[in-house]
């Protein structure tokens, strides 16, 4: 092999100022998709930081060799037009159905959204690229937390509660539940020999859940009364 022809070649790439051009992009493709995956994965998401900066980072690589690679100008889309479809498998991928919920539609979105800025980025559009991700960082921190303020979005939160029988404790919980028009859901019992424990989910608006909690909790019938936190299916 002629080392030296190699050489030349690269340092003609380099002089060319494609290569820094090229670098750039890469690195704020990066960049952007970690800062969108660093909020996933805050969030305990299991498309987390890596994920959504390799999406990125791999749109935006595409997107140059399309470019790079292509023999007629007509060419230029053709590698990148597949990066939609690729995506849509990943995203259909973290999309779950368990529990009768079905968990990550936000996760599948978010991963084609990612997709997107890392197709700006290797396209040279870095202010639509960066707008972009400011506005996608701006939704998932806030817009939840608004809709839960507001009592727009539903949530499922999980129960534990304690008492003398399986049967008193169903009946004394639906008894509550009545009053909000809401039903058990995913019941499990459990006997520790000294009390029976069960456990059911409940959806309901924010200010829903802290009323029942409270009527919960006031029950003389129940125990016990433990909120286990929130069922995640974003």
């Amino acid at each position: 092999m002629n080392w030296q022809h190699v050489v030349d070649l690269m340092h003609r790439e380099m002089a060319s100022g494609i290569v820094q051009s090229s670098l750039l992009r890469l690195l704020l493709a990066a960049i952007l998709g970690g800062l969108i995956g660093l909020e996933r994965e805050l969030k305990h998401r299991a498309a987390g930081l890596r994920t959504n900066m390799f999406i990125c980072f791999g749109a935006a690589l595409f997107t140059i060799l399309s470019r790079g690679l292509a023999a007629e100008p007509s060419d230029y889309t053709r590698i990148a037009a597949q990066i939609i479809p690729g995506i849509g498998f990943i995203g259909a991928g973290s999309i779950l159905h368990t529990r009768g919920l079905t968990t990550g539609l936000t996760s599948a979105a978010t991963l084609f959204v990612v997709a997107s800025v890392g197709m700006a980025a290797g396209g040279g559009l870095y202010v639509t690229a960066m707008f972009a991700t400011g506005l996608v960082l701006l939704t998932l921190f806030f817009l939840g937390h608004l809709e839960e303020t507001f009592n727009v979005k539903l949530l499922m939160s999980s129960y534990e509660v304690t008492g003398a029988s399986v049967d008193q404790i169903s009946n004394e919980v639906t008894r509550i539940l009545e009053g909000h028009h809401r039903l058990m859901q995913n019941v499990a019992t459990g006997n520790t020999g000294q009390h029976v424990r069960l456990q059911f989910d409940v959806e309901g608006c924010s200010r829903e859940q802290r009323e029942l909690f409270k009527q919960l909790k006031a029950s003389t019938v129940l125990g016990s009364v433990t909120s286990l936190g929130r069922v995640e299916r974003e």
